[in-house]
């Protein structure tokens, strides 16, 4: 399996954990927001392979508390996903793992190896928008199937909404609070115009501090926990 990103430190993208993040290849939805263009449309230059990363993580036992996978789309990869983390997994280390949750035969099948400790969902909007949210036909059903699995999987977890203005409303993420209702953890992402899929995205803004107070206590209403990014 090839990476096209690797972040050898990070203290942030996996709570209270010191670990190391890589980036999957390729993504089978077009977010226009987007901060990782050259993933999305595999144009990245830079190809990783995972011996590579493999044999930095036996040099860093005891030093690095676990490994972040996200992408693009990781489920995307299947076999070899799950082949790389079981790798991962037998030099002691914990995995996180990033996804969209359009792949729920893979997310089950980590979950019952046991060879995945933290799983971070993104919910790109309410089902009947999820097409229009993120520019591809979406069978929402295997949507639906992996917020489940992820809330009765006993492990950490968390889900996730990157937030534009535009494409959000209040009602609509009230409507994704109804849907994960009684999730453990959930996040609002704001969204930042760095690079995007879509150039125009650039342009685009999230809500105002205030206006995400607002929102975080309407999803306090079905969550155990909301927080603001």
């Amino acid at each position: 399996m090839q990476f096209g990103g690797f972040e050898k430190f990070t203290l942030i993208d996996y709570s209270t954990k010191v670990a190391c993040m890589v980036y999957t290849i390729g993504c089978n939805f077009r977010c226009p927001y987007c901060h990782n263009p050259e993933l999305v449309d595999e144009t990245v230059e830079a190809r990783i392979d995972e011996k590579e990363i493999l044999d930095f993580l036996k040099g860093r036992i005891g030093m690095l508390d676990g490994i972040v996978i996200t992408g693009g789309e990781p489920t995307m990869h299947g076999d070899d996903l799950l082949s790389f983390m079981r790798e991962v997994k037998k030099l002691g280390f914990l995995v996180k793992l990033d996804s969209n949750g359009t792949n729920p035969v893979v997310l089950r099948q980590a979950i019952d190896e046991k060879i995945v400790d933290y799983i971070a969902m993104d919910i790109k909007s309410p089902f009947s928008k999820y097409t229009e949210t993120v520019g591809r036909a979406v069978n929402v059903n295997n949507i639906k199937k992996s917020i489940e699995i992820i809330k009765e999987s006993g492990i950490p977890y968390e889900f996730r909404t990157t937030i534009v203005k535009s494409m959000l409303s209040f009602l609509d993420i009230e409507e994704i609070g109804k849907e994960i209702k009684g999730a453990n953890n959930y996040y609002l992402q704001k969204f930042i115009p760095t690079k995007t899929v879509n150039p125009q995205f650039l342009k685009k803004v999230t809500y105002s501090d205030e206006e995400f107070a607002s929102l975080k206590n309407i999803m306090e209403k079905y969550v155990s926990f909301c927080d603001i990014r």
